[in-house]
């Protein structure tokens, strides 16, 4: 659809268009920034775990520190 907007109504689309632009940047930096700090914190909770079950396992076994390794 082509429409014929005076020259100031041009320039205040382009205008409005940029400052949408310049605000949208920060919200998906931010969004990004939200999902890899959930993405960490899910990994170190996976870890945590893991270690603990690890501990638990040794002290079934009536050891200390990390359990023994198969080979």
């Amino acid at each position: 659809m082509s429409q014929n907007f005076s020259k100031s109504r041009q320039e205040a689309e382009i205008a409005f268009t940029n400052i949408q632009t310049r605000t949208a940047l920060p919200n998906s930096v931010t969004e990004e920034i939200d999902l890899l700090d959930r993405q960490r914190q899910q990994k170190t909770e996976r870890l945590r775990q893991a270690r603990l079950e690890r501990e638990q396992e040794a002290a079934a076994f009536g050891k200390s520190g990390v359990s023994k390794r198969l080979e």
